[in-house]
């Protein structure tokens, strides 16, 4: 890989063009880079009503690639767009064309222990710098084991996670697989089951940060959906959000408690509101007939309150509410966190379960009784995946 980027490079200088890597401001919208750039916003225009809506989920601080020629004329950007597929804007002659791609990505899986010198959150972050595997590990076991209260110098923790990776690069969140504490002797573990959903030894699952619907009793006419392949129109497309069929005039309530980070008019979603909650989560609700009387940014709300009413506004062909859940920046499916109560594993989803944890419980103790360290995260950098599985298609764009 190393390899094909020097290639890149070359290319890049032999005709003139060079490679960056830039982040996506705040603020920022797709129309702005287009005239930061100086490319024809008729880009934006003549996109159809779902690349459009896509060009809407671009979430600040993505690192976006271009490559531009010697007098500042961007020939080709790649921005990536959650964490399964990207936009890549490039010259073709006088015009500019716009596609949506997969991300390729590589998925490793990690393990390592440690004892417990201060918290688990500096521990991992001392031990990895990767403080995105400190919070991910944190949050799972915030509803089922107190640290300050429990944890003592010395305590046992081990870790299975799996992270992606873009050429070589880290690329999104890590996923703990399974997390152990042995805390005074005793052990503590949580597991993520086959049904997405993080459990306890008996089966019982752990709670997380959980969401009301956003208009109760009312059918979905539109899932999530990361990354889908349309079988006619030969191209990728992506739902990152759910939406509910209802009439206009419908009440809108908020899913958890949070703060008023929007409530305004965006050209995509129309009427938009989106609410800050814990742990870096944030929930939007779009294309709105109108906002509640007084809703203002910056104002609590509490799981459950009118915050507006189903509209039509924005790039939508009816009345409905468009319904997207954030973590970090990053598109989930609501649908995996909108539930009443937690759940508890029976009959044959309890078998399936345990043989999972045995082969968990297993891993972890032989991670433990080996030793196994934790390792370092190397520092992101700016390395450009233009051309990075088709070193060809640079020497096109670079050429004309």
């Amino acid at each position: 890989m190393r390899i094909l980027f020097l290639v890149f490079l070359t290319l890049a200088s032999l005709f003139g063009a060079s490679l960056s890597v830039e982040k996506w401001g705040n603020g920022e919208t797709f129309l702005t880079f287009l005239e930061k750039h100086n490319l024809p916003l008729k880009t934006y225009y003549d996109l159809d009503k779902e690349d459009k809506t896509l060009t809407q989920e671009i979430y600040a601080g993505t690192r976006y690639e271009m490559l531009i020629d010697e007098n500042g004329t961007l020939l080709q950007a790649l921005i990536p767009v959650g964490d399964q597929l990207q936009l890549h804007i490039y010259a073709d002659r006088d015009d500019y064309r716009f596609t949506v791609t997969p991300i390729l990505l590589d998925y490793q899986e990690h393990a390592f222990s440690f004892t417990l010198e201060t918290s688990p959150y500096n521990d991992i972050l001392h031990h990895t710098r990767d403080r995105f595997l400190a919070q991910e590990f944190v949050w799972a076991f915030k509803n089922s084991l107190n640290f300050k209260m429990a944890l003592r110098k010395g305590d046992t923790i081990a870790l299975i996670y799996r992270q992606a990776y873009r050429s070589g690069q880290k690329f999104g969140y890590p996923q703990i697989q399974t997390a152990y504490i042995e805390v005074q002797k005793r052990p503590n573990a949580i597991y993520l089951n086959s049904d997405g959903r993080y459990y306890n030894p008996k089966g019982s699952e752990i709670a997380g940060f959980m969401l009301g619907a956003p208009v109760p009793n009312v059918r979905i006419t539109s899932y999530f959906t990361l990354r889908r392949f349309h079988p006619i129109l030969k191209r990728y497309r992506a739902h990152l959000g759910v939406d509910y069929g209802a009439v206009t005039g419908t009440p809108i309530y908020a899913a958890a408690d949070g703060r008023i980070a929007m409530a305004a008019y965006n050209e995509g979603y129309g009427n938009v509101v989106k609410i800050s909650h814990i742990d870096g989560y944030m929930t939007l609700y779009a294309h709105m007939s109108r906002f509640k009387k007084g809703l203002h940014k910056g104002q609590s709300v509490k799981k459950g309150a009118l915050i507006g009413y189903v509209g039509s506004t924005g790039l939508s062909t009816g009345p409905h509410l468009h319904f997207s859940l954030y973590k970090n920046g990053q598109a989930r499916n609501p649908l995996g966190v909108i539930r009443i109560t937690t759940k508890q594993l029976k009959g044959k989803e309890m078998e399936s379960f345990q043989a999972i944890k045995t082969s968990y419980d297993n891993a972890i103790q032989s991670i433990i009784a080996q030793g196994i360290a934790p390792t370092i995260a190397p520092p992101l950098e700016n390395v450009c995946y233009l051309g990075a599985r088709n070193p060809m298609a640079l020497y096109m764009y670079a050429k004309e």
